[in-house]
């Protein structure tokens, strides 16, 4: 299910006080966008807690190598003014490819590296960690009971609709909601599945979406019908885990 696609521009700096914390984030949100570089940077240099100036400033130079463009995302408010200090220090050239986010560390990481996993640029990258902290307010829960649809149905509105039942066990959890994100990121088209933005892995969690559920999905844009259709097939195959 997993797609291939060429390395992300845009590299992923995980700082915190914890080098156990910065390495466990640094995985998860790995695993959601194998396609972009997470470095971890956590901890001092015997292992305990706090953060590293050294430690700290080795992580960008390497998340920046390759011309890369690099998104920093810290824990508490002493690793900010750490990296603050560091990015302070470092060349000219090399800040101005590098984005401190405000951003929630474990949900702006994960939103972060499927966005960079896209092909989205620096200040889209940072927007989307930025935009994770209102990710998991209530949400609408998935909806049942809806007629099913064929996939890529368009309507007198230009909106292609279609419906499926969610059949993978564990249902919409991280990784089939990290495919579903990526794979439409390869279309011209904006997708919504049960009302919420279908290339958000955040958004696609919080609805809580269960084996059995139903998925309704709405899609407008020049490749709708394609994006819809993959969706579906996706669906239909549950993700694999079946």
């Amino acid at each position: 299910m997993d797609d291939v696609r060429e390395p992300a521009a845009v590299a992923l700096v995980l700082v915190s006080h914890s080098r156990e914390l910065a390495a466990g984030a640094a995985e998860l949100a790995g695993q959601m966008a194998p396609g972009v570089l997470i470095v971890a940077a956590g901890g001092m240099a015997d292992g305990g807690l706090g953060t590293d100036y050294e430690h700290i400033e080795q992580a960008i130079e390497r998340a920046a190598s390759d011309g890369r463009s690099v998104v920093v995302l810290t824990d508490l408010g002493s690793a900010v003014l750490t990296t603050e200090a560091v990015l302070e220090a470092v060349a000219p050239e090399l800040a101005q490819r590098v984005r401190l986010a405000d951003a929630p560390f474990v949900e702006g990481g994960v939103a972060a590296a499927v966005t960079a996993h896209g092909g989205a640029g620096l200040d889209e990258v940072a927007a989307s960690a930025e935009h994770a902290a209102a990710s998991f307010g209530p949400g609408a829960s998935a909806a049942v009971g809806a007629p099913e649809v064929a996939p890529g149905e368009a309507t007198d509105d230009g909106v292609v609709r279609a419906s499926r039942t969610l059949l993978n066990p564990l249902g919409l959890h991280a990784r089939p909601a990290a495919v579903v994100a990526r794979m439409l990121a390869g279309y011209d088209a904006t997708v919504a599945v049960n009302g919420v933005n279908a290339a958000s892995v955040l958004e696609l969690m919080k609805l809580g979406a269960t084996q059995g559920a139903q998925l309704q999905i709405e899609a407008s844009g020049t490749q709708a019908r394609e994006a819809v259709a993959a969706l579906t097939d996706a669906i239909d195959a549950g993700f694999g885990e079946i």
